[in-house]
């Protein structure tokens, strides 16, 4: 199980409000506890925090804001002797308009050499006063920014497929293919086990920068070039000793194209969004899964298992709505929420992701049943995402409040005692949320992720391998896990009987008399169970 750490919102160490490393490596207890196999840490890097540090000006050195190198180097180490693997996100689309290259080539003017590493294009129209393109960005709004010449005239345009403030690289070109390679070496040489690529399938363009047109190629997404890109990753990544993992964040429709980047000399794993932004339906979830462990299948690589990350309304909030589905174009504010029903549904899913063959990821707090906070002040909004809408996408601060973990009040023992205030405001509702609050209490959404997930690291049958589907009524999912081990989860409006052969190993709430009531999931072992507990989860789970 990999546990994603947004290091601004973890845990602050130096009182600033913002968490830190040092935050991190005070509460490393806590995740060993959980009994998570690999942390996986949003970008750290130097940063003017246009896009909340992805938008990068150095990728060899850690902001001043979370820390220093030397103390990211020790808390690779430290988890490492708590038996906790490491993954650190690069950005490779884009940087900041920061970083040493795309300055000098603004100063550079026309010439510079280092304008062939991004996308500078003459405008159209008489004057250049127009776009190259009328791309739509991946935040929403324009893709060009025009620069100013350094003779003070109207110069050429740069493309950035999110803000401005992050102009995209240009990967046909061999300075930057060699770069991002000395890159991923500089970490695998820190001891890092695990590269998380943002935005994975943006890398190419199509040089000639058509329109986006309905029944052709799409002009920068998921273009075949990207494929030499990562096997170019992956001969870095196998030159280490031991396993290092590529991780692709891949958003694809396409099930065939998303399992393209998963083939053996590209990436291991890839995150798997149709199941995060799955309804809360017994047929859709199916068939999600199904299609998940087909496309993986032929490749050979594991198939993952995601509910929330810090781009997403938390799925407590979500599984509480009328439409439970996820997607970017529908996030709107002041959509009623229902976070008792939602609660319950996120713990009956927990243990239906915890129990599918492959990788699963818990986003921090999540284990602690947060829900999404939609009632941040305006004037303390910071992602990009909500100016750039027009204000009509909420962005994506919701789900990145800082996490609770003691008292009664905020800042809930994010931040030392003294402290400047969190950069995002917590709830007060939260109290009942800490993870002190939680620890000991056996209903509560913590302990009931430590159990599942010790229960994962100790069944034979989790992780890896086979599923069978087994028969159900309609909106019930049954399934065995090799010998012995079944999930079901009721998705319908009223209990339905549990089997009368089954051993309850973990109830994601109440049962009712042999029956499971709605909305709730079940881990049961059954007589066929041949296989004994296995020693321990393997790499990566």
């Amino acid at each position: 199980m990999i546990y994603q750490v947004y290091p601004r919102s973890f845990a602050d160490g130096n009182g600033d409000g913002i968490g830190d490393i040092a935050g991190i490596r005070s509460r490393l207890n806590h995740l060993s506890a959980l009994g998570v196999d690999a942390i996986w840490f949003s970008p750290w890097y130097p940063s003017p925090m246009a896009d909340a540090g992805y938008d990068v000006s150095d990728y060899r050195d850690i902001d001043p804001v979370f820390g220093t190198l030397a103390e990211v180097e020790a808390l690779i180490a430290e988890a490492h002797d708590l038996g906790i693997r490491t993954i650190v996100d690069v950005v490779p689309n884009h940087c900041s308009d920061a970083h040493p290259w795309f300055q000098a080539a603004l100063a550079g003017g026309p010439g510079a050499p280092e304008r062939d590493l991004f996308w500078f294009r003459p405008g159209r129209g008489p004057n250049g006063d127009e776009r190259p393109t009328d791309w739509i960005g991946e935040f929403g709004g324009e893709t060009w920014t025009r620069t100013t010449n350094p003779d003070g005239t109207p110069g050429d345009w740069y493309l950035h497929l999110f803000a401005p403030q992050q102009p995209d690289f240009n990967w046909e070109h061999p300075r930057v293919r060699a770069e991002f390679e000395d890159i991923l070496r500089f970490w695998f040489d820190r001891g890092v086990d695990g590269i998380r690529i943002d935005s994975a399938g943006l890398l190419v363009k199509d040089g000639e920068l058509p329109e986006v047109r309905p029944d052709h190629q799409h002009p920068f997404h998921d273009l075949d070039g990207v494929h030499d890109i990562y096997r170019g990753w992956r001969r870095v990544a196998d030159s280490y000793p031991g396993e290092r993992a590529l991780i692709g964040e891949v958003w694809l429709p396409d099930r065939q194209r998303f399992a393209n980047y998963l083939r053996p000399d590209e990436l291991h794993a890839a995150f798997n969004f149709d199941f995060l932004g799955c309804a809360w339906d017994a047929a859709a979830l199916r068939e999600s899964i199904d299609g998940t462990l087909s496309a993986h299948a032929p490749v050979g690589a594991p198939a993952t298992w995601v509910l929330s990350n810090h781009d997403v309304t938390r799925h407590v909030t979500r599984y509480g709505r009328a439409d439970t589905t996820f997607s970017f174009a529908a996030k709107r504010e002041g959509i009623p929420t229902d976070l008792e029903l939602g609660t319950r549904r996120a713990r009956a899913a927990a243990l239906l992701s915890l129990s599918l063959p492959g990788a699963a990821y818990v986003y921090q707090g999540e284990e602690l049943g947060l829900w999404e906070v939609e009632d941040i002040p305006y004037a303390l909004r910071q992602d990009p995402m909500w100016e750039r809408s027009g204000r009509i996408d909420p962005g994506r601060d919701g789900c990145r409040v800082p996490l609770p973990w003691a008292g009664e009040e905020p800042p809930f023992g994010f931040s030392p005692d003294g402290a400047a205030a969190p950069w995002l405001p917590q709830p007060a509702d939260w109290k009942d949320r800490t993870a002190l609050a939680q620890t000991g209490d056996a209903a509560s959404m913590l302990e009931l992720y430590r159990a599942a997930i010790h229960l994962r690291r100790a069944e034979a049958a989790l992780g890896d391998g086979e599923l069978t589907w087994l028969p159900a009524p309609d909106g019930v999912l049954a399934f065995s896990r090799g010998s012995g081990f079944r999930c079901l989860v009721n998705l319908t409006n009223a209990a339905v009987p549990l089997p009368a052969d089954g051993e309850l190993l973990l109830a994601s709430g109440p049962l009712d008399d042999g029956l499971l009531p709605s909305d709730t999931a079940v881990w049961l072992r059954t007589p066929e169970a041949v296989d004994g507990p296995r020693a321990d989860a393997p790499a990566l789970t």
